[in-house]
């Protein structure tokens, strides 16, 4: 159905290939996995399967490559637009009308579907992907992961021979990605739909993939097996495969279900063992010289708030986003904000930074009320990395970008940078913004809010679009921030990120705090929010792969 046929593609202006040696094919009816660290070409991939590369990109591909018989550099992307379906990593980039319903009509309407069919999908779609409750709102009131939804939908109703999907979960809460990843099972097995599709929560997605297309790295040929193969070898894995390696499990697990069944040695490995989890470091901890001092009260080492949000209820357009939410954020501490989509995590982060104002109850960041201060006093006290990214970044080179966060934030010249650097090494000086992955993007937005060091960082999905190498270093730098005195607090749906860094998690649901507590407690709790090793070691009480692997080296 689709074929790559030693396939490279330069972009303008790049002295070397973002991809080259593709040569590899999808049959109808499977649904292959592309996976690889972030920048190694995936997006491009996907692009030329759309015609988006190069009718839209720009720059040369050579090779070729066909989709259902069709030459994709001899058919722009609306000729192959009853053949191919495509969500990309920005939903909204690709909507074009006001409504849930409406957008997902839209394809149709291109296609000249007769008006019966149409409703019938229409209400199909929604029934499906769980949408049925908001088939009336205007897109931009949905949240990120309502919004991902919709994108997917909107692709769906068509009913695409191939469906071309980069980073389709990222934004979803793990129910909703579950939903949506059995609805493509369901087209895959059922109707033989082809799908091909890019991700880096492999957790979520690999046990559903026939096969897995590795990219290694820039420019390296692409490698293809079955996922047991590939995973075995692959730099980029999900805890259970970590976990298996560890473990020294032959053939590795790909699921929580099969790592349990052969857990049972594992576990007797780690009997009379506990897990060494650091809590928020104390007040009077020497080794450390905290830049935002803890209040003191009688002989206790109280933490002084970083912030605080009393009663707070926020109404936006018809809907009921926060209800009498209480939180208080101490220094040096690191919350996970969690919940469904549209459970009002990104409506607190943006009561937290100003940009919301209550419609009841308070809100104090750093003392200051942040919805009546004004911008350039508020960023010395709290600092957002939005959803999208790119919101934040408006010049025309990295380096120019970084030089303009460390004049705003009066920084030392380079400081930006070299944040940038321990983050994500890869990143070249003079690339473009807009010609970097959405992972790097985010990557940047991130070492532009840093440079500031503001006492409260908040980011909205931090790990969207990030590859497991680079979580890891995003962890180990807001590990330092949080040792430094910084408050974080990050709204996520990474189950893995949360276990990892978060000392507490605050579930939302429906706008209201329905648990908060520590990590293990909240997270081991609830079937949804488990991170892997919870589930595959449990009753014990193991959260990551880190914790395990201290233990067996004690």
């Amino acid at each position: 159905m689709i074929r790559f046929e030693n396939v490279s593609v330069t972009y303008d202006g790049s002295p070397e290939p973002a991809v080259q040696g593709v040569d590899f094919e999808v049959p109808e009816g499977e649904l292959v996995l592309l996976v690889g660290p972030s920048g190694v070409g995936k997006s491009t991939v996907l692009g030329a399967v759309s015609g988006l590369v190069p009718h839209f990109t720009g720059g040369t591909l050579h090779g070729r490559v066909t989709v259902a018989g069709r030459d994709t550099r001899t058919h722009k992307p609306r000729e192959l637009a009853d053949v191919v379906g495509t969500v990309g990593q920005d939903p909204l980039s690709h909507f074009v009308t006001d409504t849930v319903e409406d957008e997902l009509a839209y394809g149709m309407e291109s296609l000249g579907l007769a008006p019966d069919v149409m409703r019938r999908r229409v209400e199909e779609t929604l029934d499906l992907l769980g949408l049925a409750g908001l088939r009336d709102r205007p897109l931009a009131t949905l949240s990120g992961g309502q919004q991902q939804r919709v994108a997917i939908g909107s692709v769906l109703t068509p009913h695409p021979r191939v469906l071309v999907l980069d980073e389709p979960t990222s934004a979803l809460d793990p129910a909703a990605a579950e939903e949506v990843l059995a609805v493509l099972q369901r087209l895959v097995h059922d109707l033989g739909t082809t799908v091909l599709m890019a991700e880096h929560r492999l957790e979520r997605v690999v046990q559903y993939a026939d096969r897995v297309a590795l990219l290694p790295g820039p420019g390296e040929r692409p490698r293809l097996g079955t996922p047991p193969e590939v995973m075995a070898v692959s730099p980029v894995h999900p805890p259970v495969v970590a976990l298996g390696r560890l473990a020294g499990w032959s053939p590795l697990p790909l699921t929580v279900r099969d790592a349990r069944r052969r857990a049972g040695g594992l576990r007797d490995r780690l009997a009379g063992h506990e897990p060494h989890r650091a809590g928020p470091a104390p007040a009077s901890a020497p080794p450390v010289k905290r830049r935002f001092p803890r209040a003191r009260a009688g002989d206790t080492t109280a933490p002084a708030p970083v912030a605080e949000v009393r009663s707070l209820s926020v109404r936006r357009d018809r809907v009921q986003a926060l209800r009498g939410v209480d939180l208080t954020v101490t220094a040096g501490e690191t919350i996970a904000l969690m919940g469904r989509n549209g459970a009002g995590k990104s409506t607190l982060l943006g009561a937290l930074v100003g940009l919301v104002a209550p419609s009841a109850g308070s809100v104090r960041t750093g003392g200051a009320v942040p919805h009546r201060t004004r911008p350039r006093d508020l960023v010395r006290r709290v600092g957002l990395v939005p959803q999208e990214p790119r919101d934040l970044l408006y010049a025309d080179t990295v380096a120019a970008e970084c030089a303009a966060a460390d004049r705003d934030a009066e920084a030392a010249p380079g400081t930006c940078r070299a944040l940038l650097t321990k983050l994500l090494p890869s990143v070249a000086d003079d690339v473009h913004p807009r010609d970097l992955s959405e992972g790097q993007r985010l990557t940047l937005a991130l070492a532009v809010v840093l440079t500031a060091r503001p006492p409260l960082l908040l980011l909205d999905e931090p790990t969207r679009g990030l590859d497991y190498a680079a979580k890891a270093r995003l962890v180990t730098i807001l590990r330092e921030l949080a040792a430094e005195g910084h408050a974080i607090v990050m709204a996520t749906h990474d189950v893995e990120l949360a276990a990892e860094l978060a000392h507490r998690v605050v579930l939302l649901a429906e706008g209201e705090v329905i648990a908060d507590g520590p990590s293990a407690e909240v997270v081991v709790a609830s079937p949804s929010f488990a991170p892997q090793v919870a589930k595959i070691l449990a009753p014990q009480a193991w959260l990551t792969v880190s914790e395990v692997r201290e233990a067996l080296d004690r």
